[in-house]
């Protein structure tokens, strides 16, 4: 299995703001510390505040912030939302010209390791990922206390 940018990305801004959870942060400010793409995060920004995992506000004093405590996020929640799970082959997909489709078990076996991928993300959460506050706070030359 193998997460997309996109994902991958939400996991990150997540991880920043566990770090800051008194603080808001801008999509710069996050895109600066990874050195990764703003637009990019943009896109990913809206849709962690869509599926209700951080709260956005706009203006000169805005940012983004943790919807809930960092314990009160779970990550298979996180990648239920970022993650296409129903396209992880072609026959997971509405338009599958796979013709062996109505003979073939790959089918079950996909959905049966995909849905054990995220059982395992199910039994984490967001405060797991940023535990090591310290380090994580040095290498993204963060003040965090």
């Amino acid at each position: 299995m193998r997460l997309t940018t996109h994902s991958d990305y939400a996991l990150r801004v997540l991880i920043y703001l566990a770090l800051r959870p008194e603080t808001r942060v801008s999509v710069a400010e996050i895109a600066t510390a990874y050195d990764i793409s703003r637009s990019h995060l943009t896109k990913v920004v809206w849709d962690l505040s869509q599926g209700g995992f951080i709260t956005t506000t706009r203006g000169k004093a805005g940012g983004m912030q943790l919807a809930r405590p960092a314990d009160r996020i779970n990550l298979g929640a996180v990648l239920r939302r970022t993650e296409p799970g129903d396209t992880l082959v072609e026959c997971f997909g509405r338009s599958n010209l796979c013709k062996i489709t109505p003979q073939c078990r790959a089918r079950a076996i996909f959905r049966e390791a995909y849905a054990a991928f995220l059982a395992v993300f199910d039994r984490y959460t967001l405060a797991e990922l940023a535990v090591r506050r310290g380090g994580l706070a040095e290498i993204l030359q963060l003040d965090v206390q």
